[in-house]
């Protein structure tokens, strides 16, 4: 079929994805000289303003015999989501030519409108967190130091049986109270330093530490106090300290949209000594919830009636959070790096705009991550168009599509999803968020990755079918060899990789808590354990894998191949998802290249065994 427009080829649009406000693009179509064009537009739909253009396109130039080239240079001079499309004139009526996929239009058929994303005038990102690597870490289930816990509630269950599995089971009421701790703290984080370091390690993120009911602590009971367990304010600053000296940062996790009802805010159960907003309309912190009738009929996160949502909007709980001495601040000067925040898609734009503010002013090169699952860049939520990544909110994202797309591909082989999710990512994100992402194949709130990759589905399972289970030894095998490749794509594409505590020594788990299990190093599948220090050694050794440019080879028959490049060196990544060696020939250029990963001797040809990569490098020539 006929393509007059691919977005991402540059004789179609001079620059490649989103762009700054004020840049100009050239936008150009290449039309059958027997469609007798009489003239061409390009229209142009901006979100945000809801203001629509149609701009008359130039005819620039015949192509042979048979195209004629048809010219736009267009000027957005304002951040925003754009949409646009082509609409031409012929003897016989107006066409229009839309988006169907891989970038391209086609002429009289049925698609959408392509996206250009434009980002505030001189956005960028925090350097010192490119070309990373982010460790992710479950607090409570990572690493004891043996210390002595002190002022501990009673309602808590302290395990020393870290070979088991979390509690599931509802009590006798049906709830599952999350109330069973296994020790792991800020200490024994901290000792283990050196073992995050030989991973390459750049980057810890930790789940919530703030003094909390559950064992997730997501409930929040005091964003001023580090959880009793976890260990106080001089444990975080030595280990914010100690990782600083090793080249680590740490980031925490901001749970905002809600808190706890059993914290020192809402203090239904009375275990707090404040007066809380379940307990009285007078209490300074009544006007951050939203009661429907008090005290005992209020809206909860999702329904979840021990989560009170909280009003983000409200100033008091605004200043509480961004302010002077607020949350964020706090939190920073003790030494925090910057603040993946939680169901960010649920944070309204005044709060996420107040937040960016207090975190950059107290530190520029602090990040700001949000969790969010789809596309942000288009993100519509609760009816509203989402503005995360023009400047004023967002760094960069939690990278869900790349996620989904790399263990599809692992475990099936599908190529052509997995090359339209990347380049549709790369084409809707501005550079520097691409460069930031958070690359993860696995974390606290999806299985285990290796059980994504070589286990069972979950569909209609329950935690009954779930709890105890494991892969057979084949499975087992099987996987470790798919997670290896994964893990090869997921460190070599654009953003930093992040690793969920214990994928990288094969740890087993279905769903919430199954994925949540204590890291046992004694444990280690060692070829696995062995294979994230090379690729972390690779990763952080090479230049082009901070802000280099990314572009495909080839992507078909169960095998991808991609380039990332910067003005020094080249990298070559081959990924064979077959159960069969394949010999995968090489441009002249790479034929003498190094083999840093998966081969024996490259020239012509590479071998790249069955359900592997091979990373390949070469340095450029001046």
């Amino acid at each position: 079929m006929y393509i007059p427009y691919n977005s991402r080829k540059d004789y179609h649009k001079s620059k490649f994805g989103a762009v700054e406000e004020g840049s100009a693009v050239v936008f150009r179509i290449v039309m059958p000289r027997n469609f007798s064009v009489s003239a061409a537009y390009l229209a142009v739909k901006e979100e945000f303003s809801h203001t629509k253009t149609y701009i008359s396109m130039q005819w620039e130039k015949m192509q042979g015999d048979n195209e004629e080239w048809w010219r736009v240079e267009f000027t957005p001079e304002k951040a925003g989501l754009y949409f646009y499309h082509f609409e031409y004139d012929t003897p016989f009526g107006r066409s229009v030519i839309l988006l169907q996929k891989d970038g391209c239009g086609y002429i009289n058929t049925q698609g959408r409108d392509w996206q250009l994303t434009v980002y505030e005038k001189g956005f960028s990102c925090p350097q010192k967190f490119k070309g990373g690597i982010i460790y992710q870490i479950f607090p409570d289930r990572f690493a004891f130091s043996g210390k002595d816990k002190k002022d501990i509630p009673s309602y808590r269950v302290l395990r020393n049986d870290r070979e088991n599995e979390p509690y599931w089971r509802p009590d006798e009421k049906g709830i599952t109270l999350n109330n069973d701790f296994f020790g792991g703290d800020l200490e024994g984080i901290r000792e283990k330093l050196d073992y995050l370091e030989s991973l390459g390690v750049s980057c810890i993120y930790l789940n919530p530490i703030f003094k909390a009911h559950s064992n997730h602590r997501y409930d929040t009971g005091d964003y001023l106090t580090i959880d009793p367990l976890l260990g106080d304010e001089e444990d975080f600053k030595n280990l914010c300290k100690d990782a600083k000296e090793k080249g680590i940062s740490i980031i925490l996790d901001g749970v905002f949209s809600h808190t706890g009802d059993d914290s020192t805010y809402f203090n239904k159960y009375g275990n707090y000594e404040s007066v809380g907003a379940y307990q009285s309309e007078n209490s300074p912190y009544y006007s951050w919830y939203k009661f429907r009738s008090f005290p005992d009929d209020y809206e909860s996160w999702w329904g979840i009636d021990i989560l009170p949502e909280v009003m983000e909007e409200n100033e008091d709980f605004l200043d509480f959070i961004t302010g002077e001495n607020g949350v964020l601040r706090k939190w920073m000067k003790l030494g925090a790096d910057g603040w993946r925040l939680d169901v960010a898609d649920e944070l309204p734009d005044v709060f996420l705009d107040r937040l960016r503010s207090a975190v950059k002013s107290e530190k520029e090169d602090a990040l700001v991550l949000g969790e969010v699952w789809e596309d942000a860049s288009n993100k519509v939520s609760y009816s509203v168009r989402r503005r995360y990544l023009l400047g004023r909110q967002l760094d960069s994202v939690m990278n869900y599509p790349f996620a989904d797309a790399i263990i599809r591909f692992a475990r099936t082989g599908d190529t052509s999803s997995f090359s339209e999710t990347i380049m549709t990512v790369l084409e809707n994100y501005p550079r520097c968020v691409t460069d930031v992402l958070m690359n993860h194949i696995g974390s606290h709130d999806t299985m285990r990755v290796i059980n994504a990759l070589a286990g069972e589905s979950l569909r209609n399972r329950s935690r009954d079918w779930q709890s105890g289970r494991k892969l057979s030894e084949s499975d087992y095998k099987k996987g470790i060899q798919l997670v290896k490749l994964a893990s090869v794509i997921q460190y070599t594409l654009p953003g930093i990789p992040s690793v969920y505590y214990g994928d990288e020594i094969g740890m087993q788990g279905y769903a919430d808590p199954f994925n949540r299990a204590c890291f046992i190093e004694e444990n280690a599948e060692k070829s696995l354990l062995e294979h994230y220090r090379k690729l972390g050694g690779i990763r952080r050794s090479n230049s082009c894998f901070a802000e280099g440019d990314f572009r495909f080879i080839s992507c078909e028959r169960a095998c991808v191949a991609f380039v990332r490049s910067d003005e020094s060196q080249e990298i070559l990544v081959i990924a064979n998802r077959n159960e069969t060696d394949i010999e995968y020939y090489l441009h002249e250029e790479w034929h003498s290249s190094e083999i840093l990963m998966g081969a024996e001797e490259c020239s012509y040809y590479v071998k790249v065994p069955k359900m592997s990569a091979v990373i390949l490098r070469r340095y450029k020539r001046f």
